[in-house]
């Protein structure tokens, strides 16, 4: 056990001095605070933006749906990509020449911005509140997954764990704002990457290939191993673009889109897309190969109550499979991994409730870059709050979250690139509608049909486009 702590102590130690490190290079101004000063490398930029994207949803919510539902799992992860890749090909490029020309800090002052520079000023409001919100308890989210895995591997009290995730995010973020989530982001995603392929081939080496594992998951239960989810009532195209619009969702996250806003150039967009993509994909694989491995190592986990801190009892695959798997040593490792992919996301998500605070909400912080180190503190120690004392589990908080980001902005982002910015009534009805519909949805019994978020979108562009050709017909009538 003092093994484990030391190997674990020890790369939450490297990562707190790295984005400690990078606050050598800040200067004492919101802007470098809040976006690094639009100097990131692509780099920098692709490994953040993936450890920020990969987060306690991958390797304790992921792993956790994979044990229960086996093959499908696939279903979710290959339209999750398809779907973000589409945001890389078309929005972020997009997203950091608006915001670049116009010098915009946030993303919801990009949204109620328009071209000419004049401001739509409730929808910035309300989208940061939105932010604010839902990006909190995002960031919650993350911290009870990291608490989680030390439950689990220590009988830590969840409150210790979350703790501990507060405050070293809250130490570099305020020492040196975007550019150490940034910095530490990208150390954290080879830990990630790391840790997930070692586990998957330690599994591997233990229940043996995929023909091995295929035949091991049937004998368990044949569900498992079959691709087409039962009694689908809209067929498996719908069940699969549901997941590709979850993808998509990536338009409405602010602590995404922050890191296309913060590279040096969006020529270098293309370059980072690549290396993005070098990594995802494996890790992907990887976390989907792992939860299928437990469901074969560990196939009793369904069986009694799920540990403190989760909805699912299958959420605890991933700690109990690295112990089942490694040695003291690696488990630290693991561990790591585990809180590093908590961690490289709720700094990210942080950060981005701080901007909204200071850019959005009170706009005459703007550029007080106090204010924003404080703002940081302030939603940190909010973030903690809820994560000691939400109810939900990790796959759960996640979604939600994302579905609500996703379904209130993500609508007006994809009109902002299309070089519209519609009225302040228009934006609101959008934005009320899109998250009432994933809300509801979700709640329904249609949500194991299709993922909440694809008419999560597709309501609120619905309702603008039925706006456009209103207005259109009463112009064409005055005439």
């Amino acid at each position: 056990m003092t093994t484990i702590i030391a190997s674990f102590g020890l790369c939450l130690l490297a990562f707190t001095l790295i984005g400690l490190l990078s606050a050598r290079r800040r200067q004492p101004t919101s802007t470098d605070y809040l976006i690094a000063g639009r100097s990131v490398s692509p780099w920098l930029t692709a490994l953040s933006s993936v450890a920020t994207n990969n987060s306690g949803f991958m390797f304790i919510g992921l792993l956790g749906f994979t044990y229960r539902f086996g093959v499908q799992a696939v279903w979710l992860q290959l339209g999750w990509i398809l779907g973000d890749l589409v945001v890389w090909m078309w929005v972020h490029g997009r997203v950091r020449a608006l915001s670049g020309r116009l010098e915009l800090a946030s993303v919801p002052a990009l949204l109620g911005t328009r071209d000419n520079g004049s401001v739509v000023r409730p929808t910035v409001v309300v989208t940061g509140a939105l932010t604010f919100l839902f990006l909190g308890g995002y960031a919650a989210a993350q911290l009870a997954a990291g608490s989680t895995a030390l439950n689990v591997l220590f009988g830590w009290d969840l409150r210790l764990g979350a703790s501990i995730g507060a405050v070293i995010v809250a130490l570099y973020c305020f020492s040196g704002g975007l550019r150490a989530s940034i910095w530490t982001d990208a150390a954290q995603s080879i830990v990630m990457l790391a840790s997930m392929a070692l586990l998957l081939a330690l599994a591997m080496n233990r229940a043996g290939g995929p023909p091995q594992l295929f035949a091991s998951l049937e004998a368990i239960d044949p569900p498992l191993v079959r691709w087409r989810p039962a009694e689908l009532r809209f067929g498996l195209g719908l069940y699969f673009l549901g997941f590709v619009a979850g993808g998509l969702g990536a338009v409405g996250q602010p602590h995404i889109l922050i890191r296309s806003m913060a590279i040096s150039s969006a020529e270098e967009i293309p370059r980072a897309r690549r290396i993005y993509y070098l990594w995802f994909v494996p890790f992907s694989v990887a976390a989907v190969g792992a939860g299928l491995y437990a469901r074969v190592l560990l196939p009793d986990l369904l069986v009694g109550a799920a540990p403190d801190g989760l909805a699912q009892a299958a959420e605890s695959a991933l700690p109990r499979l690295t112990l089942a798997l490694m040695p003291e040593v690696l488990v630290g490792l693991m561990l790591a991994g585990i809180f590093s992919a908590t961690m490289s996301t709720a700094d990210s998500q942080i950060l981005a409730c701080s901007a909204a605070v200071t850019q959005d909400i009170a706009p005459t912080l703007r550029d007080s870059y106090p204010a924003s180190k404080l703002a940081t503190l302030a939603v940190t120690a909010l973030a903690l709050t809820i994560a000691l004392s939400a109810s939900d589990g990790v796959f759960a908080l996640v979604l939600g979250a994302w579905s609500a980001l996703g379904a209130s902005l993500g609508p007006l982002l994809i009109l902002r690139v299309m070089g519209r910015v519609p009225s302040a009534p228009v934006a609101l009805v959008m934005m009320a509608a899109g998250v009432l519909t994933v809300f509801s949805w979700g709640a329904s019994s249609l949500a194991d049909d299709v993922f909440k978020l694809l008419p999560g979108l597709a309501v609120p562009l619905a309702i603008y486009a039925i706006y456009e050709l209103v207005t259109r017909l009463g112009s064409r009538q005055r005439r």
